[in-house]
Parts: structure tokens; sequence; C-alpha cells
């Protein structure tokens, strides 16, 4: 049980990062804004829902696990389809646990640099006027 455990949170991280990046980064824009355009503007319901996965990290995440859990063949619990139930709703739900966590981090991140940038700035700004006054 332990050992299950400890992979949970393990495969979890892959699940992650693949559904974060394909969500998110610079490297998928371009893909990333043709599923936004398609989401929007398709003509059936089963088509804008088709690349609409694309775009959201937590509904992407689920296609993510389903192919990590026929890869490494992890359930959680029971060794029959429950396990490979349970351990696929684990699975998700961790990763946006992570996802969420980095977010967060991230957003952190982005602030401290924005008022790194605006502290230099009125540096800048006062060393100016003191130099003038001189």
């Amino acid at each position: 049980m332990l050992q299950q455990l400890f992979e949970l949170f393990i495969l979890a991280l892959p699940i992650a990062c693949i559904a974060w990046t394909v969500t998110h980064e610079e490297v998928f824009r371009e893909p990333r804004e043709f599923c936004v355009k398609n989401a929007k503007q398709g003509r059936t319901i089963l088509y804008r829902k088709f690349f609409y996965l694309f775009t959201c990290e937590y509904c992407f995440s689920h296609y993510v696990t389903l192919a990590v859990v026929v890869v490494t063949d992890f359930h959680l619990l029971f060794d029959d389809w429950r396990g490979y139930l349970i351990a696929g709703f684990s699975l998700v739900w961790i990763a946006n646990i992570y996802m969420s966590l980095f977010a967060y981090i991230r957003q952190d991140i982005k602030k401290e640099k924005t008022e790194i940038t605006l502290l230099e700035k009125k540096s800048e700004v006062l060393s100016e006027t003191t130099d003038k006054k001189s």
C-alpha cells in the first residue's frame, strides 16, 4: 500500500508537467490558439468540446492520466477495473494539486519581478532628478 501511494505521487508529476506545458506554455502557443479558436467557433458541440480539451489543464490531465495508467498498468487498492478507476481519478486529483501549486508559485514570482522592475524604475527616476539638481 505504501508503495502504491509513493507511485501515485510520483506518477502525478509527469501528468501535471505534460498537462501544464500543453495548456499554458509558450512552446505550444500556436496549436493552443488554434484549439481555442475551434473550441469557440466549431459547428458542433462535439467538435468544440474536442478542441476545448487541449486548452484546459484539468480536462487535458484526464487524457494524460488515461495514457499513463495504460502505459504503466498502475492501479490502486484493487487489482481489477476498480483499481484502474480509483488510480485514474486519484492521479488527476494529485496532478491538479501540483498544477495549482505551480500556478501559485509562478504568480508570486511574477509579482516579485514586477515589484522589482517598478523599484528599479523609481530608482532611475530619482537618480535622474538628483543628477539634474546637481
